[in-house]
């Protein structure tokens, strides 16, 4: 049974779809059919066009639910052409490929997996700064080609030597741990004042710290503060010889200006795991200018894919986006106010309203409880911008008539964006 409210969609027992794109791990489709949830698989991206097809041809009248890595775009139109999406699952740590202001102002939960993959990251760039240090990568391209190069010279222990980290967050913060293990010395820059671990210390801005650094190291997310920042004028006031390494986002880095100063030897070394412009998928033909320059490591944005991680991740982010569809919990989210609400656990049901943030919306929606005449055994409220959400306990059955009235009722408030029975 499907009721529709004026701004949004009730349901009673929803049979849930899920679209899973870009091969994600096998542990979220686990939990999501645990939770009987029907699971659909693309392994590839998917452009806008497609992805609103691919969701408008999903079975049923249910909520659908969209898991993505770091290729798929969600922007306004996908919301706006699939009012049936509930929430979309970010299978990674970044989340600027979803448009998180219209996923609000739709009523759509954004999560993501913040933890899951921060030691698989941590992992890949501390062996890559032993590898530039000691040119482990310069020296088996040479004997791949039938060279045997063995010099000490151009190699170096990474103990003593100075780690800059542009971007102090769950990455960043745990390689500095792991740096300092090493016995090197860490210095980090980020624009939020962060609480040092171990021995680390703040740098007075990014250009000391690149003036300081024997490797700089970038773990910051994709905005308009971060496409570019490292271009011709911080390569150039990096330490003369000194190595860098980009496992965040590929705009972050001029690539031109890159090749130039490593052609020039000012910058001895790079290490890349994420590109301007990337494959969309497996087998796709990679472009780079930095291919071909034996002191550069290239990876095909491999950060977070280890068997480990990427299992972690499929549990961490269906579990949120289960939360969500069963009881409107949002801890992890990343787009709408944060409630963890306990479940319900006697029998009767919870109405999930998500209404634009003015005032007199609670007083309307308690007006509107009181005329129907239903005891109110639990409420939870948030805010945040222009959306607020609200969670409202019955001591009814979710098929119960008068708790569907009442979720009609709520939802046709000129207000609500989206209204929901769980």
């Amino acid at each position: 049974m499907t009721l529709r409210g004026r701004c949004g969609i009730v349901r009673a027992v929803p049979r849930s779809q899920a679209l899973l794109l870009e091969n994600i791990h096998a542990s979220a489709h686990e939990e999501l059919r645990r939770a009987d949830i029907d699971v659909h698989t693309h392994a590839g991206g998917l452009a806008e066009a497609a992805l609103i097809e691919a969701l408008r041809a999903l079975p049923g009248d249910g909520p659908l639910i969209l898991g993505i890595r770091s290729k798929t775009r969600v922007r306004a139109a996908v919301f706006q052409a699939v009012p049936r999406l509930l929430a979309v699952g970010a299978f990674c740590i970044g989340t600027d490929q979803i448009e998180l202001a219209a996923a609000r102002s739709a009523g759509v939960a954004a999560f993501n997996a913040p933890f899951s993959n921060t030691r698989s990251v941590a992992e890949l760039v501390l062996g890559e700064i032993i590898m530039l240090v000691r040119q482990v990568f310069q020296r088996s391209v040479g004997c791949h080609r039938g060279e045997w190069n063995k010099s000490a010279v151009g190699s170096h222990e990474v103990r003593g030597k100075t780690l800059g980290i542009v971007g102090y967050g769950h990455i960043g913060s745990q390689l500095s741990v792991l740096a300092e293990a090493l016995g090197m010395s860490v210095l980090y820059h980020d624009i939020v004042p962060k609480l040092p671990l171990g021995n680390a210390r703040p740098a007075d801005g990014l250009f000391e710290l690149l003036a300081l650094s024997d490797v700089v190291t970038l773990h910051v997310p994709d905005t308009e503060a971060t496409r570019g920042m490292i271009g011709a004028a911080e390569l150039a006031a990096l330490r003369s010889g000194a190595y860098l390494i980009n496992a965040s986002r590929g705009l972050v880095v001029d690539i031109p200006a890159l090749r130039g100063a490593l052609e020039s030897g000012h910058v001895a070394g790079a290490a890349l795991d994420v590109f301007p412009v990337e494959p969309a998928r497996v087998g796709d033909p990679f472009v780079s200018e930095l291919r071909g320059l034996d002191s550069v490591i290239l990876t095909p944005h491999i950060g977070g894919s280890t068997e480990e991680a990427q299992a972690s991740i499929g549990r961490e982010v269906a579990l949120a986006l289960l939360g969500f569809l069963s009881g409107g919990v949002t801890t992890s989210s990343v787009n709408l106010p944060i409630i963890d609400a306990p479940p319900r656990r006697d029998g009767g049901c919870r109405i999930i309203n998500i209404h634009r943030n003015v005032p007199g919306v609670l007083s309307a929606i308690n007006r509107v409880v009181a005329e129907s005449e239903v005891n109110v055994v639990g409420q939870n409220l948030g805010t945040l911008e222009d959306v607020g959400l609200l969670l409202v306990d019955i001591p009814l059955a979710a098929a119960d008539p008068k708790a569907q009235e009442l979720a009609q009722a709520i939802a046709a408030l000129p207000t609500s964006l989206r209204t929901r029975i769980a």
